[in-house]
């Protein structure tokens, strides 16, 4: 069976998350609705990270199987079609190899998690970012970042109900920009790593928000890595401020 890569965009906010769960609507379901209307047969999809609940995504990626030899662009068009009225979106179609994996094969994953500071709730990010009421302070946040780039044992900043084998993990990059914008500042903040525990970059960027609100010394959040107990971690940053920007492999399938 031919195989195929996907990338996929999305909106969280229906969904339980990408993985498929009975009862509930998914990303993943939603997706596989629409491969079966081409081929009723297709097995099950595989994703590069299984987003959570209310978190989104610009770059996705996903393979499936179908009998039928497709031309990508038409095998685009035609899971759009279908995908329809979802907020999912199929940006770009790939034929690659029959071991190309999208969780496994993939050598780097892109994160962006959007903090605004302003006194009137959000209305046009409503649901893409998290509001917080007073600006931080942008070089506390990148002091307490500093302390989490690189190999560390991440328990502190790890779901008790992550299924990871180990919670040690490199992370590559945290980016933090301050951006003005009208009546307030937008907080980017940038992570990059191979792979992530689950919740990691909530539960980062959770506790940096303390750091940069004054809550938090950045010593503080150097201690919290280096406590390795999920208690000492800061609160959980909202789903939806989440977005799975892009994934890496050796070669890249849509180029």
């Amino acid at each position: 069976m031919p195989r195929y890569a996907l990338k996929l965009e999305y909106h969280g906010g229906p969904f339980a998350g990408w993985q498929r769960q009975s009862g509930q609507p998914s990303v993943q379901a939603a997706v596989e609705a629409a491969l079966a209307r081409l081929d009723p047969a297709a097995p099950a999809i595989a994703a590069a990270g299984r987003t959570d609940a209310g978190v989104h995504a610009s770059g996705q990626v996903a393979h499936c199987d179908l009998a039928k030899d497709w031309e990508p662009f038409r095998l685009m068009e035609a899971l759009n079609w279908h995908l329809k009225p979802a907020p999912v979106a199929v940006l770009a179609a790939a034929r690659v190899a029959d071991d190309f994996h999208a969780r496994f094969s993939a050598t780097e994953r892109r994160y962006l998690y959007r903090i605004v500071a302003r006194r009137a709730p959000l209305t046009l990010d409503a649901g893409l970012a998290w509001r917080v009421l007073r600006p931080l302070d942008a070089e506390a946040l990148r002091e307490a970042a500093a302390h989490l780039i690189g190999r560390h044992d991440f328990t502190t900043f790890r779901s008790t109900l992550c299924q990871s084998k180990s919670p040690v993990k490199t992370l590559d990059e945290i980016g933090i920009d301050a951006v003005a914008i009208p009546h307030g500042v937008e907080y980017r903040f940038r992570l990059r790593a191979r792979s992530f525990l689950h919740n990691q970059v909530r539960s980062i960027v959770g506790t940096l928000e303390r750091a940069g609100a004054g809550a938090w010394s950045p010593a503080d959040v150097k201690a919290a890595l280096e406590a390795r107990d999920r208690a000492a971690c800061g609160p959980v940053a909202p789903p939806g401020g989440l977005c799975l920007t892009g994934v890496a492999y050796p070669e890249d399938p849509f180029a």
